[in-house]
């Protein structure tokens, strides 16, 4: 199996822009910068998607974020952030290495998110609390 370009990463294969590193998780620059400072933060075991990550990681991954948003913020003196996470290609993942986009926002950065938004009157917000529920 062709072992993927974050794999690559954490074995140093390929050379990175490292921001944060302990024993489970590494973040380094994204190599497409959609503004300065775009960040990905990576556990350093493969995991394709969310749904593979175990309790443990998933809480080392949180935790980092949160400290890498702090050091951006006070790094870069942003003041608005954005945590990007795509599981599985129809949430647009292109690679296949569970991974977390750290956005830093600036006035005038034309980055723009268009989500459709769909009023759904109570019965169908009931029939999708129940469905996740499991009721």
């Amino acid at each position: 199996m062709k072992m993927c370009v974050f794999c690559k990463i954490v074995k140093g294969e390929i050379p990175s822009y490292k921001i944060y590193e302990n024993k489970n998780v590494l973040a380094f620059l994204d190599i497409s910068q959609v503004t300065p400072g775009h960040t990905l933060v990576i556990p350093k075991k493969h995991y394709e998607n969310i749904f593979e990550l175990d309790e443990k990681i998933s809480g080392e991954l949180f935790k980092a974020t949160n400290e890498i948003a702090k050091k951006l913020q006070k790094k870069l003196q942003i003041n608005a952030l954005n945590i990007i996470n795509n599981n599985g290609p129809l949430a647009g993942q292109e690679v296949f290495h569970y991974h977390i986009h750290l956005l830093p926002r600036y006035e005038n950065d034309n980055v723009k998110f268009n989500y459709p938004k769909h009023e759904f009157d109570k019965q169908k917000l009931e029939e999708i609390h129940k469905k996740i529920l499991g009721n």
